[in-house]
């Protein structure tokens, strides 16, 4: 990736607040919450439960718009508060990736299957699907558990493979929530690291929640929330990945 590349903007979010209720039961979630991501940039957000972390990335994944603020992806204004600018359906699909706290891979089909699968629901047909599929598998480290069931796989190898299904329609966003969680301390670190190589090879503007401080060298910025306000932290050196 070059440097131009690298300052390209992948997601910004401006001042987006989030408010549930009115009168009485209004409750803030979220209040003048900015974030620019660029492509090639890994980002952490942190912050103790119920701090908005979750709000944000809702709103920012275009699944539940803010109240008011702006997300543009690219330079293309996506929403403005709850107006939509684009249709968001194709917008997801297109450029969003997402990856959760648990793997959420799909029981009855393979590995491989369910890396394929987000491409044909996207239109691509089997053979291509199956070919990029295998492609980032191998990339991922886990191109020989393609034909197994996501039950004979561990935790770390169920999370490569969400993260190949993450970047199958070469989305210019990934999105992650708690990925780490379930996982400990050694495989913990390997995705953190697993997803700043993403990110700065694959070109992807990538943010990560997390509570997990174990591993944040590897990010390139840390921004943190409380009582529904985003704050950024520092910048941070990124770490040599090997």
């Amino acid at each position: 990736m070059t440097v131009r590349d690298s300052e390209m903007p992948a997601i910004r979010a401006e001042r987006l607040v989030k408010i549930y209720g009115e009168g009485n039961t209004e409750v803030v979630a979220m209040q003048d919450a900015s974030m620019h991501v660029n492509r090639g940039e890994v980002v952490a957000l942190l912050g103790p439960s119920g701090s908005g972390k979750s709000t944000f990335l809702t709103a920012v994944g275009l699944i539940n718009p803010p109240t008011s603020g702006q997300i543009f992806i690219g330079s293309t204004l996506v929403l403005d508060g709850e107006r939509p600018h684009a249709d968001l359906r194709s917008m997801r699909r297109q450029h969003i990736g997402f990856i959760f706290q648990k793997s959420n891979l799909i029981p009855f089909l393979s590995a491989v299957e369910n890396v394929q699968i987000a491409m044909e629901l996207n239109g691509q047909t089997s053979i291509a699907a199956r070919r990029r599929a295998l492609e980032l598998m191998d990339y991922l480290g886990v191109a020989e558990r393609a034909d197994n069931l996501p039950s004979m796989l561990s935790g770390g190898q169920q999370q490569r493979v969400a993260v190949a299904r993450a970047l199958a329609n070469k989305p210019s966003v990934i999105l992650a929530d708690e990925p780490t969680a379930a996982l400990d301390s050694r495989r913990s670190r390997q995705v953190m690291e697993l997803l700043a190589t993403v990110a700065h090879e694959q070109g992807a503007g990538v943010i990560v929640v997390t509570h997990d401080h174990r591993a944040l060298d590897v990010f390139d910025a840390l921004y943190e929330m409380e009582d529904g306000r985003m704050r950024r932290k520092k910048s941070v050196i990124h770490s040599v990945i090997s």
